[in-house]
């Protein structure tokens, strides 16, 4: 009998990437018995805001049409700021289960702070890779606590394969891109962390059963 019948789970997936990037957590949460929603975005042509308003609110509403006894998110890096982004300014839907975020920005990014002037990081990565930066006013820091009562986990990674940007530009611990510390976000029900780099914690067996426990009890394993 399968447990999670008619949870359904969207996908948001990383700046500058394409669902498929995201096959291996989708595949993952198929087997567990959840329906899935691996959205596609314009992830580099965009504001963070308008990202949002154009696949969160319409991915809702497809799991609202198909009946959806609950609806959860599971969002890698930039999704989870996209995932805040929406929340941060609509009020969860009543069927509204839980979250994972993969190791979200919550307070920006060194490296984004670092080449967001640079012209080749502006072409390749459009507006809402200038947005996630360190400074108080970038879009990660202005979003603010988690809307209460809300329950999302989030998972970090440790490993870097970018060793001069985790030597240079990342104060402690870190996945290459984000350090485990810029994943905290005030009002997160869970944290944990993986041995896993900022690209590919999405493949990760470890983050992936983590996933799966937050989703189905609300809690990481320990």
């Amino acid at each position: 009998m399968n447990e999670h019948v008619n949870e359904h789970v969207i996908l948001l997936h990383c700046l500058a990437g394409r669902p498929w990037f995201l096959r291996k957590v989708e595949r993952t949460l198929r087997a567990a018995g959840y329906v899935t929603h691996n959205i596609a975005y314009p992830s580099c042509s965009a504001p963070i805001r308008e990202l949002a308003d154009g696949a969160v609110g319409p991915a809702i509403a497809r799991c609202e049409r198909a009946g959806a006894a609950k609806t959860h998110f599971v969002t890698h890096s930039l999704g989870g700021i996209v995932f805040r982004s929406w929340f941060a300014r609509h009020t969860p839907p009543a069927a509204f289960g839980r979250a994972v975020l993969f190791a979200p920005p919550n307070h920006g990014s060194e490296v984004a702070q670092f080449f967001r002037r640079w012209w080749l990081f502006r072409k390749l990565f459009g507006p809402a890779g200038q947005e996630l930066g360190t400074t108080p006013d970038s879009t990660p820091n202005r979003l603010g606590a988690l809307p209460a009562g809300m329950e999302v986990g989030v998972i970090a990674g440790n490993r870097s394969y970018d060793l001069l940007f985790s030597s240079l530009l990342l104060p402690g611990p870190d996945d290459g891109k984000v350090t485990v510390a810029s994943t905290c976000v005030e009002g997160m029900r869970a944290h944990c962390v993986v041995p896993a780099t900022h690209t590919f914690i999405v493949r990760n067996r470890l983050a992936l059963r983590q996933m799966l426990h937050f989703l189905r009890h609300g809690c990481f394993e320990t």
